[in-house]
């Protein structure tokens, strides 16, 4: 996965040039992650980084990733990647190649606390925080990306996670948490939420993007080993 900078790259990232070099360069299948105009409303927006992120790259490939990591470091100004370990505890719905999934896709960048330590920290996300942000948001499509090893740049960076909510949830917050317009439903699971991500560092140091999400398929078949990707 891979963590992009610089203007141009809702266009570029979608150009078929890129994807056939891609696919020359051993990739299966491709994800772009763009805050374009489409999200442009959202309102939930962190940024650690020096500067917010403008789009996140998935690529499936069971080839190394330097050639991808170059192709994609070449379209921006700045760039990031890591190789993750994919796990899927609401499967994304399905999208036509190129056509815009139904969504605000909302891309979190995780590190572990330095007090905590990484397997304490993967059991509290995993195993116990996942639940708790099913059943307190609106989201039908959840995905988390652990990070095995850094393949560009020198960014440390422990999870990417996306969440997929229903577009009206960029503006209005009960949309976002599935409370239906109650205001003590929204409180009460407010609050679950937040004594969650609390539980495992992510109520700080993280980065929160609002995205478009666009699906490829670059190879003549699937990859057959999708939970790891660049």
């Amino acid at each position: 996965m891979y963590a992009l900078w610089g203007s141009g790259l809702d266009a570029s990232l979608r150009a078929p040039q890129l994807h056939e070099a891609l696919r020359a360069a051993g990739a299966d299948r491709l994800q772009v992650n763009v805050d374009d105009a489409d999200v442009a409303e959202a309102m939930l927006r962190i940024t650690t980084f020096d500067n917010p992120v403008c789009a996140v790259v998935s690529v499936w490939t069971e080839s190394d990733p330097t050639e991808i990591s170059q192709l994609l470091a070449g379209l921006a100004d700045r760039s990031a990647g890591w190789e993750v370990e994919e796990r899927m505890p609401l499967v994304p719905p399905h999208a036509a190649a190129g056509v815009r999934t139904p969504a605000l896709a909302q891309i979190g960048f995780l590190r572990i606390p330095a007090d905590l330590d990484p397997g304490e920290w993967l059991h509290r996300w995993q195993g116990q925080h996942t639940n708790v942000a099913i059943e307190t948001q609106s989201t039908f499509g959840y995905v988390q990306n652990r990070v095995l090893r850094t393949v560009l740049g020198g960014d440390r960076i422990d999870a990417v996670v996306e969440e997929l909510f229903p577009m009206a949830a960029m503006t209005d917050v009960h949309a976002f948490y599935g409370s239906g317009g109650d205001d003590t439903e929204l409180r009460h699971r407010m609050e679950l939420m937040i004594k969650s991500v609390t539980n495992f560092g992510a109520h700080t140091n993280l980065d929160s993007v609002p995205t478009s999400r666009y699906v490829y398929e670059l190879g003549s078949a699937p990859s057959t080993s999708p939970e790891l990707r660049a």
